[in-house]
């Protein structure tokens, strides 16, 4: 029999199934960040992933990551300790969905032990810090109040503060019919304290829920034998916050939260009262960790509280990462300028490019099984399945999570009508002024040099939306790629199965929304 032709071999070479090796597209993240011949820094949208196989639903896959050494996440999400950011009820929103915040330095030792507190002694459906109004506002001043604060009904006291004595309850029924409204004070229309619905202190969620149910009433005060108020119950809040089987909790059944200090020989009475109030785990704030003086404060915390989680940055590099972790850190931070309202790159020319930072530290660390943050950066839902792809225990989010109900400051609007928040840097001047300049080494300068800027973020609703957007979107790029966990997701990266593609310019573009006259984003339907 005559062999067969050369084209005819090759047909039937074509037909075979090609080695595993073979189908390999793109590569792996150690042929992209370890090639020698590289002079190159990449960011999260220098690269893609490539699709892996799915053989699980997206309601199958699981979060679960490490903050630190030995508190666990169900949500690789951790909100910034940022002055525009993270104060108690952000830290609150964030625990409940399973992430956690850290909650800024930029207060008094005092203050900041107090949201701490605030915290710690979180019990789901009370609101522990309503804000409450003098009975001699006026209601143009009243309704300026609601369109500040995107609600309606405000408990009447004594002074206008928590804890004093409650007077009575403003709602919009009370005053939607009013027309002369510069010269009715709140207390000529309120609901006075006789005819107010109530609970005493110490009444459960179910009961309090049940009150509100009989009474058809939105709001509940709860109240103290002297009828000092030190709680409300809002039937939206019970609605909204039923259950949240996800929430980061100590073994106490409180919910976490953590807090940064800077590295001044005063912070250490900072930490004292900041454990003393409850506080999980402490964050050096610093823009550039890799010095003398955050060594010492880490090692004087570990040596004082050696349970206490110490997180420990911003470093970039893996000398840096090497000297923290020296020193008894239980996470890093990662992250040098790369912030949407840092310009420490563009003043100072120092950093690193964010995904070559993350891989690069993450990797280091790993082996000493200290958990990264990677910290800035962080614009989209697809950035932070990138973090969490290079190695990252969870992304560290500021301008993402600004401009939520949850954040500290209020709403205000641009001439097109459009709903802001003020949101900035804590390199900005105005940040600085407060006493962030610590953070940058500047608290004794005669010049302060700003490290960032002041501006607007859009409002963003509530957390309690967004966050599960969030989560929801990380949860199916983890599908699309095949990974079921995280755990799953740092085998593939680290055996090379996890294969990268760098993009260019016109890619990105190509990735992105384009080609159209005008389009409106939503981002989801619940």
């Amino acid at each position: 029999k005559p062999p067969p032709a050369p084209a005819a071999v090759a047909a039937e070479a074509a037909d075979r199934p090609a080695a595993d090796a073979d189908l390999d597209d793109g590569h792996s993240a150690e042929g992209i960040f370890g090639d020698q011949g590289s002079h190159t820094g990449y960011t999260y949208d220098d690269l893609i992933l490539l699709p892996g196989h799915i053989t699980f639903g997206v309601q199958d896959v699981g979060l679960a990551s490490m903050f630190t050494r030995k508190i666990a996440l169900q949500t690789p999400i951790v909100s910034s300790p940022m002055d525009t950011v993270t104060e108690h009820r952000m830290a609150i929103a964030m625990a409940l969905h399973g992430g956690i915040g850290v909650i800024h330095s930029n207060m008094s030792i005092e203050a900041q032990a107090k949201e701490v507190m605030k915290v710690k002694k979180y019990k789901s459906g009370f609101i522990l810090d309503p804000i409450c109004i003098k009975p001699t506002m006026n209601l143009v001043e009243l309704d300026d109040l609601r369109r500040r604060c995107g609600f309606t009904g405000f408990p009447v006291t004594e002074d206008g503060h928590m804890g004093s004595r409650l007077l009575g309850l403003i709602t919009r029924r009370d005053t939607d019919f009013v027309d002369e409204r510069g010269s009715t004070m709140v207390n000529m229309v309120m609901k006075k304290f006789a005819h107010v619905t109530v609970a005493e202190e110490g009444v459960d969620l179910p009961t309090a829920n049940q009150i509100l149910a009989d009474s058809k009433l939105g709001k509940l005060p709860i109240v103290t034998k002297g009828g000092r108020i030190v709680a409300l119950v809002a039937r939206t809040d019970i609605m909204k916050q039923a259950e949240f089987p996800l929430a980061t909790k100590d073994a106490n059944g409180s919910l976490r939260v953590a807090a940064a200090v800077g590295t001044r020989p005063g912070d250490r009475d900072r930490v004292h009262a900041l454990v003393a109030a409850g506080v999980d785990a402490i964050v050096v704030d610093s823009s550039q960790g890799d010095s003398t003086f955050q060594q010492e404060i880490i090692r004087w915390m570990k040596s004082q509280f050696p349970d206490l989680q110490v997180v420990g940055g911003n470093v970039v590099t893996r000398r840096q990462a090497k000297h923290l972790i020296d020193c008894g850190v239980d996470g890093l931070r990662v992250g040098m300028g790369i912030g949407s309202i840092c310009t420490t790159q563009e003043v100072c020319a120092c950093g690193r490019a964010q995904a070559s930072a993350v891989y690069h530290v993450a990797r280091f660390a790993r082996t000493y099984g200290v958990p990264v943050l990677a910290d800035g950066g962080i614009s989209s839902p697809g950035h932070i399945v990138k973090a969490l792809a290079l190695g990252a225990g969870a992304a560290m989010c500021g301008s993402l999570l600004a401009g939520a109900e949850e954040t500290p400051g209020e709403y205000f609007y641009s001439e097109t009508g459009v709903r802001l928040k003020r949101y900035r840097g804590m390199g900005s001047i105005d940040a600085m002024k407060r006493g962030s300049d610590d953070r940058y080494f500047g608290s004794n300068a005669s010049l302060k040099v700003a490290q960032g800027v002041s501006g607007a973020v859009q409002d963003k609703g509530s957390l309690h939306q967004f966050v599960p957007y969030l989560i929801q979107s990380v949860k199916h790029g983890f599908q699309d790629i095949g990974a079921k966990t995280l755990a799953q997701l740092n085998g593939q990266l680290y055996s090379g199965a996890l294969r990268f593609e760098l993009r260019s310019a016109a890619a990105q573009r190509e990735g992105g929304v384009h080609d159209l006259h005008s389009f409106e984003r939503k981002l989801f339907s619940a």
